[in-house]
């Protein structure tokens, strides 16, 4: 896991996102703007949730920031990156046009990756293999009202910590991380998708979903989850020699924030 040490000048061979939540409040779009802004990639997959439908259904909610992030994204198709949106269940309503592309952006539900170094990823968003949305979805959308109460108050802990000179902080991954069925539910799941990968003869997969980043080996396959943009501020980026790695983009600009400061 890595931190950036300097955002201005990283070029990639492939970028990968997830769950950015445009057009919900907890969306960090701001810190989004500075990643996409910062990085240049021949390929970047925008790996499901990136509009958050559930929540616009129930509340109209769309400042500049969040705009902004949809040209930044139109703009690096126009100028030559192949974009590539993998819709989730709040933006599912995608799904109905895979295999089109709008605006040079192609929609696919799956698709298979190949990383310089010849290894194969799947690659999907991941609500296929969550139980809770597949089963039940009115007891998905009542979590999702619990889990947006919660993601409001993040903005207001996060408020604080700023103004205290502080780095981003994810109250919903804190305490996900120690209550015992949601540390089960994200080991269910990596199998799942896992499991899925080995059933394809694949070497990985890459997905999103549980707003959990990890790259991580289960059961002989490489798992990796993209994390989020409302919690975490994660990307997974592949390397020209084929690497994956996960890219923390609060931590780094926060490191290049303090480092300005000190140079100033």
């Amino acid at each position: 896991m890595t931190t950036l040490p300097h955002p201005r000048a990283r070029r990639y061979r492939s970028i990968w996102i997830s769950d950015v939540h445009l057009g919900f409040p907890g969306c960090q779009a701001d810190l989004l703007l500075e990643f996409l802004r910062a990085i240049e990639c021949e390929t970047l997959y925008l790996v499901g949730d990136i509009i958050d439908l559930w929540y616009m259904r129930r509340r109209l909610y769309w400042p500049q920031a969040h705009n902004d992030v949809i040209r930044a994204l139109l703009s690096k198709a126009r100028r030559g990156t192949r974009v590539v949106y993998v819709p989730g269940n709040h933006d599912e309503l995608l799904r109905d046009h895979c295999g089109t592309a709008f605006g040079n952006v192609r929609i696919a539900d799956t698709l298979v990756h190949t990383t310089a170094s010849g290894r194969r990823f799947l690659v999907l968003h991941g609500d296929q293999f969550d139980s809770v949305v597949q089963c039940s979805r009115l007891l998905a959308v009542a979590g999702n009202v619990a889990y947006s109460g919660l993601l409001k108050l993040n903005l207001v802990v996060n408020y604080c910590r700023r103004r205290l000179g502080f780095p981003h902080w994810s109250l919903a991954g804190f305490l996900k991380h120690r209550v015992k069925n949601a540390v089960q539910y994200i080991s269910n799941f990596g199998d799942a998708v896992a499991h899925a990968a080995l059933e394809r003869e694949l070497d990985g997969v890459i997905c999103g979903h549980i707003h959990r980043a990890e790259i991580s080996e289960i059961h002989g396959v490489t798992y990796c989850n993209c994390g989020d943009w409302v919690e975490s501020c994660t990307a997974l980026a592949e390397h020209p020699d084929g690497t994956i790695e996960l890219l923390r983009w609060s931590e780094a600009s926060q490191a290049v924030e303090r480092a300005s400061s000190a140079a100033a």
